[in-house]
């Protein structure tokens, strides 16, 4: 489904990713953790062909990324961002367009859909994540939570092979977080397969079937979701897991 090869980004002389090898099977939830600026994010935008990149190679959902792709690949790369759905932090929804024409938007643009039937398949989606009554309603008029679940329909609309989420829920106060991730759990039971960019111990522990450790731009541990979170073999995976399970400060502490 996934494999990556030797995949190097640099931004200057700064390495942002460093030879990144992997590979993710059909229906596998792979949770990516680390410390901020470790090279998350762009590992993401690099499967998405969303950034270029130096070095290796990659082949997604029966697409091949190379560096400094052809005029002829890049055009591929519409296709493939339909069937390598990206849902991103902040939710980037167009202000302009109620939740169903937003998320009717790409199957229109993108699979020439008509109309009528994008918007049933909008429908349909926004019962899924249970805002099936805020259709005809806009991103002004709906909560940071209910805007994070109007994109997940949106990247389910072109029925992707993969997903990708980038912190999904680290804009979010803690009960949108839980609607979220409740929203995420069952888009995972339908077996998809997903990369979750993510520091929610929840989502980590409750959904992911593996966990890639980035730091630094290098994956310095993988392995099964039970084996890393129960004995992360890198001091950075210890650290982390250690830092995401400590309790948060009552609030009359200091």
């Amino acid at each position: 489904m996934i494999s990556i090869r030797g995949l190097c980004k640099r931004h200057g002389q700064r390495a942002v990713l460093d030879d990144i090898t992997a590979t993710v099977e059909r229906g596998e939830i792979v949770a990516i953790v680390g410390p901020s600026g470790g090279g998350k994010s762009t590992l993401l935008r690099c499967l998405n062909a969303l950034d270029d990149f130096d070095a290796g190679e990659i082949d997604i959902a029966g697409f091949s990324l190379r560096p400094a792709p052809t005029p002829a690949l890049r055009k591929q790369h519409r296709r493939l961002r339909a069937a390598v759905g990206l849902v991103f932090q902040q939710f980037h929804l167009f202000p302009h367009l109620s939740a169903a024409d937003n998320i009717a938007l790409a199957p229109r643009l993108v699979r020439g859909a008509g109309r009528a039937e994008a918007r049933r398949r909008a429908a349909e989606l926004l019962a899924q994540v249970g805002l099936g009554d805020r259709g005809d309603a806009f991103a002004h008029q709906l909560s940071g939570g209910q805007q994070q679940r109007v994109a997940i329909a949106r990247a389910l609309a072109g029925a992707p092979e993969v997903l990708l989420f980038d912190e999904p829920t680290s804009a979010l106060d803690p009960e949108m977080r839980d609607e979220v991730m409740q929203v995420i759990r069952e888009v995972a039971g339908g077996g998809i397969t997903m990369l979750v960019v993510t520091h929610e111990m929840q989502l980590v522990a409750n959904v992911a079937t593996r966990i890639w450790v980035l730091d630094g731009g290098h994956l310095v541990e993988q392995g099964p979701a039970s084996e890393v979170l129960a004995q992360p073999k890198s001091s950075v995976g210890r650290d982390f897991f250690a830092r995401i399970r400590a309790p948060e400060p009552s609030p009359g502490s200091k």
